[in-house]
């Protein structure tokens, strides 16, 4: 590639991603999210223990007033009691898809960035060179892979041998091929 071109991938490239440590000449070829999917399923979960949750209370609630044994105080803890899981139940959404969101994968013309996000408290970072990686696959492990065309992208790495995995990606046989591609670049040079 013209030494112009790669100045300008380059340049563009530390412009759209200041969080990456490029080097000299070094250009993001593709940057890797987790599905959409993902956090419809998660939103989804936590929309379903609201409506129960706020069933179970509705049936509570209705128990409770035919008998006059409730006091308006012990209704008041009730209400309390009720606002506080909704708002976990909202929090708890809120970070789970933080953390769903927050994991990525960039693939440069010499190194693959890993961002990988276990909880709030829990991250890491990977920088991988595309020489030392000796394996690229994915694989599908259930039915919600197939039927949303996702897949876990998985990295074996030369000596080590570690493997690194992201997974929740949109259609990964294109991005296997890409990071397969510049492996080969990479390994020829």
């Amino acid at each position: 590639m013209k030494s112009s071109l790669v100045r300008i991938r380059h340049a563009r490239s530390k412009k759209d991603f200041p969080f990456l440590s490029l080097e000299e000449g070094e250009y993001v070829e593709l940057a890797i999210a987790r599905s959409k999917v993902g956090l419809i399923l998660i939103w989804v979960v936590v929309i379903l223990a609201i409506v129960l949750l706020g069933i179970m209370g509705a049936t509570i609630i209705g128990s409770i007033s035919r008998e006059s044994v409730i006091t308006p105080q012990s209704m008041r803890y009730f209400w309390l009691l009720l606002g506080v899981l909704f708002t976990f139940l909202i929090l708890l959404g809120l970070g789970l898809s933080k953390v769903y969101t927050d994991n990525k994968l960039f693939v440069t013309n010499r190194r693959v960035f890993h961002y990988e996000v276990q909880s709030l408290f829990a991250k890491s970072v990977n920088i991988i060179d595309l020489s030392r990686i000796e394996d690229v696959s994915f694989k599908q492990k259930n039915i919600i892979d197939h039927v949303f065309s996702l897949g876990t992208i998985r990295m074996s790495t030369v000596g080590d041998e570690t493997t690194y995995t992201f997974p929740y990606v949109d259609t990964p046989t294109d991005e296997i091929e890409l990071i397969a591609h510049l492996i080969q670049q990479v390994k020829k040079k």
